[in-house]
């Protein structure tokens, strides 16, 4: 393909930070509007029960699939691509079938006002997955060539209508928040399937008229575009000289479908500990998945964009499976030297988290929910320990979205019960810890589950590159500079805590703006020849019309 690959990732990268913070914002100001207008334990059933099952149906039917097919996009023959993302839908359709009925039927029922809307909830999951699962050839070509900005316009439209019909409907209708949800999820993935498929119609239909007029359009650098019609991205249409399926990556698939087992595990391990066992009544739940979106902002915002673009980038640039050293030098070059500055970047805005978390912690849930999250000292408490586990989240993204891109189908397969280890540990100390400390109990599990994942990734990672010159975490260790800057700022910051908030809450926020800019300056001083890259790489990628 014409397009750089790393340019793309960068623009990927920075439209889907400024998505991430839009849709993080949106669903900060309704959780909000929710809590004091419908209640806590609505929200536990819709964010914690019923976005489990959308989590689970999506993770183990789709991401599978869609990361094999996005593997070496260069060599795709695209008949058998096509056909294969296809096998989601059906593959939707029977997980569906399996986790509803267990959420209906077998975890613990809800209070009997809300179980008709909760069972109507867990079917409407199901059906908005199933359209979700129709879109997903389409979102493989507009990511494979590069169509960065559609991706953020169509997920912003997404966002967007699913929140408008949200609101519209509980404003009229405030006891039943709970349809408006389900009506909103199905109308929203309709609306998301639409746009898609309506882009490509448009774009194919232009692309065929135009790309041998205009030299500086958007169609000139896409004569590699393989689809001629609308039609070939579905299933059997586009002709194919080969097999149905890939072998190659259907075997990858496997691989991943094993990892993917694990990996939602460790993800939403805390989830299914609070669904399966009673630990947490639903308003607790409610608390808690509030702390832990609020704690999560940075992860949400900046990193998962960072790790899905920093995985497509390592999947075009690295060889799966091959030994470094036989690889192209320049691309080896490039791909340590990327690495290391994400692991710089990642790690930087970790312990910016950290440092500054728990010094305000309290004040942003106060100005969140007012007294219903600042009662009781928990939920500050969580929200501080929260901090730390974000540092470690950091690391792990980067280092594992390396690991993930560059390893062969057998260590895919070695790696996957190492999964299953972490798995079972991470959930029974979940269980334990919760049992003795509560809900912080959640939140230590998963920081030992992630040192645990980022040992792995380090070992990985060093024996990759141990006979070359080539030092690609080196990157994680902060500049001095920083580390000196933080330490003041978290003892500033704590001083004006214990001193200032309960006076003035303003000038504690002052405090912490004047603390955090001269925290950032020092760490910008320190990095500019990697802003200046950075710069160039961005303005270079939008020097280009192919998005």
């Amino acid at each position: 393909m014409s397009r750089n690959i790393l340019t793309s990732s960068i623009k990927n990268a920075s439209f889907s930070i400024v998505f991430q913070i839009l849709f993080r914002c949106i669903t900060f100001l309704l959780n909000a509007f929710i809590i004091r207008h419908v209640g806590q334990t609505v929200l536990g059933i819709m964010n914690v029960r019923l976005l489990l099952l959308e989590s689970t149906i999506l993770f183990l039917s789709r991401e599978p699939i869609f990361k094999a097919c996005l593997t070496d996009t260069k060599s795709h023959n695209w008949a058998q691509v096509v056909n294969q993302i296809w096998l989601t839908v059906p593959l939707t359709g029977i997980i569906s079938l399996l986790f509803v009925y267990v959420w209906m039927h077998v975890l613990s029922a809800t209070e009997d006002i809300y179980l008709l809307q909760y069972q109507y909830g867990c079917v409407a999951i199901a059906v908005s997955c199933v359209i979700d699962q129709m879109t997903q050839s389409v979102v493989l070509v507009a990511q494979s060539f590069c169509f960065v900005r559609l991706k953020v316009i169509l997920d912003t439209i997404y966002v967007m209508s699913r929140t408008i019909i949200f609101v519209v409907i509980v404003m009229r209708y405030p006891h039943y928040a709970i349809h408006a949800f389900s009506i909103a999820q199905v109308l929203s993935s309709i609306i998301y399937c639409l746009t898609h498929y309506g882009f490509f119609y448009w774009y194919i239909d232009e692309l065929q008229k135009r790309a041998n007029e205009e030299k500086n359009s958007i169609f000139s650098n896409m004569q590699d575009f393989p689809f001629k019609s609308i039609l070939e991205l579905f299933p059997c249409v586009m002709q194919n000289d080969g097999r149905f399926l890939d072998i190659q990556l259907c075997k990858l698939t496997v691989s991943f479908f094993k990892q993917c087992i694990v990996k939602q595990i460790l993800t939403e391990g805390e989830r299914y500990v609070m669904t399966i066992s009673p630990v947490l009544t639903f308003s607790e739940q409610s608390v808690y998945d509030i702390v832990n979106n609020l704690g999560s902002l940075a992860a949400r915002f900046i990193f998962r964009p960072i790790e899905e673009s920093g995985y497509f980038y390592f999947t075009q640039i690295i060889k799966r499976g091959e030994p470094i050293i036989g690889q192209d030098r320049k691309l080896v070059l490039e791909a340590s030297t990327v690495l290391s500055q994400l692991c710089r970047v990642v790690t930087s805005i970790g312990l910016l988290v950290v440092t500054f978390g728990q010094s305000y912690s309290y004040t942003l849930l106060n100005l969140y929910g007012g007294k219903v999250l600042t009662d009781d000292p928990l939920p500050s408490t969580l929200l501080q320990f929260h901090c730390i586990a974000v540092l470690l989240l950091a690391i792990n993204g980067v280092t594992e979205c390396y690991v993930f891109a560059t390893m062969s189908d057998r260590q895919l397969d070695r790696y996957n019960y190492i999964m299953v280890i972490f798995s079972v540990i991470f959930l029974l100390i979940s269980y334990i810890l919760t049992s003795i400390c509560g809900s912080v109990g959640f939140i230590l599990a998963n920081c030992v589950n992630m040192t645990a994942r980022i040992a792995h990734s380090i070992y990985y990672i060093t024996n990759t590159y141990r006979n070359t010159r080539y030092k690609p975490l080196s990157g994680a260790v902060p500049t001095g500079g920083f580390v000196i800057a933080l330490i003041l700022s978290g003892i500033l910051t704590k001083i004006s805590q214990y001193k200032i908030e309960s006076g003035s809450i303003v000038n504690h926020i002052l405090i912490g703006t004047i603390c955090f800019t001269l925290t950032i300056s020092v760490w910008t001083y320190e990095n500019r020849n990697l802003l200046r890259i950075g710069i160039e790489k961005y303005r270079r990628g939008s020097s280009t019309k192919i998005d």
